[in-house]
């Protein structure tokens, strides 16, 4: 999907999850291709503050994109 989507998306996603959801899991938008998926998701995680939904724009070659969710580090809670 479009960016422009998968922001939509992310946001009803948010809209929809419970509280667990949202204080244990990382929602975002990456590129859709798997390595450069794979890429941004490694940074991301080692400093998720640092990056904004358009971060995801630099790792994608394609300008396509999917939302997905991953549990977060202990760290981090």
């Amino acid at each position: 999907m479009k960016y422009s989507e998968a922001l939509q998306y992310k946001k009803e996603a948010l809209e929809k999850a419970d509280e667990s959801v949202r204080k244990g899991y990382h929602i975002i938008i990456t590129p859709a291709d798997t390595g450069e998926s794979a890429k941004y998701i490694e940074d991301f995680s080692k400093k998720p503050d640092d990056f904004k939904d358009n971060s995801c724009k630099k790792y994608s070659s394609n300008d396509e994109y999917e939302v997905v969710s991953f549990r977060k580090e202990a760290e981090d809670e």
